[in-house]
């Protein structure tokens, strides 16, 4: 699995259009191949300080989103708040499922 992660610092004011791309995405259904799971997140101690982070079930369907030959839904969404994502790659070696309450 691989995860990628943007992030970016969106100015006060703007980051209503951050969120409203992002909800614009998860209405809209269409999905790229490969995607397992994505998260727009907000630092809880700087607010100004966002990423969307993304799992991808392979190497192989991100790298196949990225050939499609447009920017990046989530790269749009940032642009759509003023910001420029820095973009970081990660492989995901081990995980820890969802922890149940009891």
């Amino acid at each position: 699995m691989i995860l990628t992660i943007l992030e970016a610092h969106v100015d006060a004011g703007k980051e209503s259009a951050l969120q409203s791309a992002y909800a614009t995405a998860i209405t809209s259904n269409e999905r790229p191949p490969g995607l397992v799971r994505s998260q727009l997140i907000r630092d809880a101690f700087d607010p100004t300080r966002w990423r969307i982070q993304t799992w991808w079930e392979s190497r192989e369907a991100l790298t196949a989103m990225r050939a499609a030959g447009v920017p990046p839904a989530g790269i749009l969404m940032f642009r759509a708040a003023g910001a420029e994502p820095a973009t970081s790659i990660f492989e995901v070696v081990n995980e820890l499922g969802p922890v149940l309450a009891r």
